[in-house]
């Protein structure tokens, strides 16, 4: 399946439940209701994993599994990925595998490969040793969100690194990203290259980054646990958007959605209200935007 057509499934699912919303699978045992920890540690990532997708089945159009809270676990952790992945499919989700892979040559391709056969539509990847970090997973049919301006606040040190032209390190990986991500348009009309944006950054920076990536889809970390909100992502937005996958964002929550609160005791109820209501905020982006 070619690239360009992930980003149209990812636009339509955003259409189909009229929010831009995500919530990323990052299971850590010492988080997990206590109700699931009596057993060994590795079946209750699992169960975890897997009925967190229930909970939220039917809720929000993506998820985001976190690679490295199953890599942890070798061999036993990755076939617990695979079936995250594969219930996320069968329940109708779009996946991204937040993997920030990184590498160039055979090693990416392999790695390319790799997500694509586990099922993944998108995955995410370091783009700083340049274009060959990101042609191998579009080759091998991937949506692909490349790091551009991450939400964790040292990255100011690289990423806003004055060069030569007076412009930032972000700004050059950012044309970068339009520039490969120009061949690469879907019927949406977004690319399927698209950028990671963090929501936690400052608002006037969002504005230049949109307007060096017109088309292309931010996945958007940093809202809830780590301090952005809803506000923060509408600057992200594009203007002239005629539905809410046009928008041009999917915003992603991971532990302000799975361990929030349960009702009476029910942690499944909790992380599906928290859901519902992190789909609800985000569905007035586009409701407001119009």
């Amino acid at each position: 399946m070619p690239a360009t057509n992930q980003i149209d499934r990812l636009v339509t699912a955003i259409d189909m439940h009229a929010t831009p919303a995500c919530v990323g699978i990052d299971p850590v045992f010492t988080k997990i209701p206590d109700s699931l920890r009596g057993g060994d540690e590795i079946g209750a990532i699992e169960s975890f994993s897997l009925e967190v997708l229930d909970a939220i089945n039917g809720t929000v159009p993506a998820i985001k599994p976190q690679s490295a809270c199953f890599e942890r676990y070798g061999s036993a952790g990755y076939a617990i990925l695979e079936k995250v992945i594969a219930r996320g499919r069968d329940l109708g989700f779009v996946v991204i595998l937040d993997a920030k892979r990184g590498d160039i040559g055979s090693s990416a391709q392999h790695y390319a490969i790799g997500a694509a056969d586990m099922g993944a539509h998108f995955i995410t990847v370091s783009p700083y040793m340049g274009p060959s970090t990101i042609e191998p997973f579009l080759n091998a049919g991937l949506g692909v969100f490349a790091l551009a301006r991450t939400s964790n606040p040292d990255s100011d040190e690289v990423q806003l690194n004055e060069l030569a032209d007076g412009q930032h390190v972000v700004h050059a990986i950012s044309s970068m990203i339009a520039k490969i991500g120009s061949t690469q348009n879907g019927v949406s009309g977004l690319s399927a290259l698209g950028a990671v944006v963090g929501a936690t950054k400052a608002a006037d920076e969002m504005g230049s980054l949109r307007d060096l990536m017109p088309n292309q889809m931010f996945l958007v970390p940093g809202v809830g646990a780590q301090g952005g909100t809803v506000d923060d992502v509408r600057p992200m937005c594009r203007p002239e958007a005629a539905s809410a996958g046009q928008l041009g964002v999917i915003v992603n929550a991971s532990r302000s959605v799975l361990y929030s609160d349960g009702t009476e005791g029910d942690w499944q109820l909790g992380v599906a209200n928290a859901a519902r209501s992190f789909a609800d905020a985000l569905r007035a982006l586009y409701t407001e935007h119009d």
